[in-house]
């Protein structure tokens, strides 16, 4: 017997990440519960990844920044940027609702999706070659902490794709237990972080910093489409690691 809520941790990984999990077949339930481990999956995304950087770091900053980014996109199979890249063509494209639909279904990255993809990865790179030696600790906290926004949007808003086979379909239809856990496993990774030497005042702007940013997003999803897409919460994703990074570096030393 298969119990739904253990199941979902092994679900998140499949659906965010190309890490061969196995586990198959996954049932709705499952995937109702991926989402509370959403940050979870983040954590050990963002733990691979700083490690690696930390093992480059000899290179030079910048190329073991560029070696971490791309590492990143490998085990996700760039999966949050190609939803940042839909969102940036079809927010800046699309003059009404309907267009916006039309635009996030085109396979193609127009000039939009291709500056957002720019300016996100290369903030990235920059921001880590910044931190340096927090890398590990920065990488487990953006990748953490950026997953937990689009866990309250799933719970909070509707998903407003009409396609039947759409991937995040059955993710979304989980609510405020599933928000909350991944809430809690966010505040374990934060809390660990302090233990660490990580300081009150850097979470407290981390965490503001990100709350602003969400709200943002939120309210432009809302205004533009009436709702979540999965696109939208990849891009939320995105510009959640580029925030919480940014936070990071300019408190380095408080």
């Amino acid at each position: 017997m298969t119990v739904p809520w253990i199941r979902g941790a092994r679900a998140a990984f499949v659906f965010l990440t190309r890490i061969p999990v196995g586990g198959f077949p996954y049932t709705k339930d499952d995937f109702r519960w991926a989402g509370a481990y959403f940050p979870l999956v983040g954590a050990v995304l963002g733990a691979i990844a700083g490690v690696v950087m930390l093992a480059l770091l000899p290179a030079g900053a910048m190329a073991a920044a560029i070696c971490c980014v791309a590492l990143s996109m490998m085990l996700t199979g760039a999966f949050h940027e190609d939803g940042l890249a839909d969102t940036a063509d079809a927010l800046g494209g699309a003059y009404d609702r309907e267009k916006l639909f039309v635009i996030l279904k085109d396979s193609r990255v127009g000039s939009f999706g291709a500056a957002a993809l720019f300016v996100v990865l290369a903030l990235r790179v920059a921001l880590l070659a910044r931190l340096e030696h927090e890398a590990l600790l920065a990488c487990v906290l953006s990748a953490c902490i950026a997953r937990t926004p689009p866990v309250w949007m799933m719970a909070a808003l509707p998903y407003v794709t009409n396609d039947e086979h759409s991937k995040s379909r059955h993710l979304t239809r989980g609510g405020p237990r599933q928000a909350w856990v991944a809430t809690f496993l966010t505040a374990i990774v934060i809390a660990s972080a302090m233990a660490c030497g990580l300081s009150a005042v850097r979470v407290a702007v981390v965490l503001v910093a990100l709350a602003v940013a969400a709200a943002i997003c939120t309210w432009r999803f809302i205004v533009r489409a009436g709702g979540i897409t999965g696109d939208f919460l990849g891009a939320t994703e995105q510009v959640g690691e580029c925030v919480v990074l940014l936070a990071l570096a300019m408190t380095a030393g408080a």
